[in-house]
């Protein structure tokens, strides 16, 4: 029986002109390679890997082994070069592993890319701008339209269209996706807003109020409509989350810990200090205490 894909497409349909036969052929599988004759994929496309998700990987390859084998293809020299499950090769080089499972592949370049974009694209801990930047990668890079694209992955052009569309927005804002300060749906409806300025004025407040996406939504319809009728009160709410952004800052190292500021319009919030399980609650308790003190 044919092992299933990683993908759940098939390679077939992601490099043209590959009938399924041969492909087959090239593929040899339950092989378990020696974990230092694997090379990265120069191709990756992910940049950010979570330390704690790594050691929890880790963890469970100590206890229950790699189930989903890596996928290589094979440089000569008795190397190979990573081509999809660079989380599994960082988290069985943390377990200590020798040697990991793997499957080779025959794979040039732009496959490698491909499949490398494609499988990240698969992942659900991806943030919205990583999930963009991938599918443009993969249009610019591999050739592809917006149509070849959504059958790829196996999305609406739609979606991969409100997906692009994110790179528009300012930085500013990008960099708040990334962080998960807000969702697709409230970027969604900030990209609707055709001004950049307005476009990080209605940011600001939906982060710091905290609003739904349906409440961003009102939020973008105002802005659209709305005339500065006050320029210094927009000086004044400007200076105001610069100041708290230094402050948040200076928290933050001091409780080696994300913190943030929630202000509304009124001056009315909340401080958020964040923590990952109940050990750093007690750091951060015992922290308070002795500032009390």
């Amino acid at each position: 029986m044919a092992q299933k894909n990683a993908l759940g497409r098939g390679l077939g349909a992601l490099i043209d002109g590959v009938e399924k036969e041969k492909l087959e052929k090239k593929v040899e599988a339950n092989l378990d390679l020696d974990i230092g004759l694997i090379e990265a994929n120069p191709f990756q496309p992910r940049t950010n890997f979570d330390d704690i998700a790594l050691a929890e990987l880790a963890a469970s390859i100590t206890k229950l082994g790699i189930v989903q084998p890596l996928t290589v293809r094979e440089m000569g020299n008795g190397r190979y070069q990573l081509i999809a499950g660079e989380r599994r090769l960082r988290a069985a080089k943390i377990a200590g592993l020798s040697s990991v499972p793997a499957f080779v592949r025959t794979a040039d370049d732009q496959a490698m890319l491909e499949l490398a974009l494609v499988e990240n694209i698969q992942r659900e801990d991806l943030d919205s701008i990583e999930v963009a930047i991938s599918y443009q990668r993969l249009i610019e890079e591999c050739n592809l339209t917006q149509e070849k694209l959504s059958d790829r992955v196996g999305k609406q052009r739609s979606t991969v269209a409100n997906y692009l569309r994110l790179l528009k927005l300012p930085a500013e804002i990008q960099l708040g996706l990334r962080e998960r300060k807000l969702t697709m749906g409230h970027a969604r409806a900030l990209v609707n807003i055709g001004n950049e300025q307005q476009q990080i004025k209605a940011y600001y407040r939906i982060v710091d109020e905290d609003l739904s996406v349906r409440k961003a939504e009102e939020v973008a319809r105002e802005v659209q409509t709305e005339k500065l009728k006050d320029p210094g009160k927009v000086a004044r709410k400007e200076k105001l989350n610069q100041d708290f952004s230094q402050l948040s800052e200076q928290l933050t190292r001091l409780f080696n810990t994300d913190v943030q500021f929630r202000i509304n319009e009124k001056g009315r919030g909340k401080i958020v200090i964040q923590f990952s399980d109940s050990e750093e609650m007690e750091r951060i308790f015992g922290m308070l205490d002795k500032l009390n003190s």
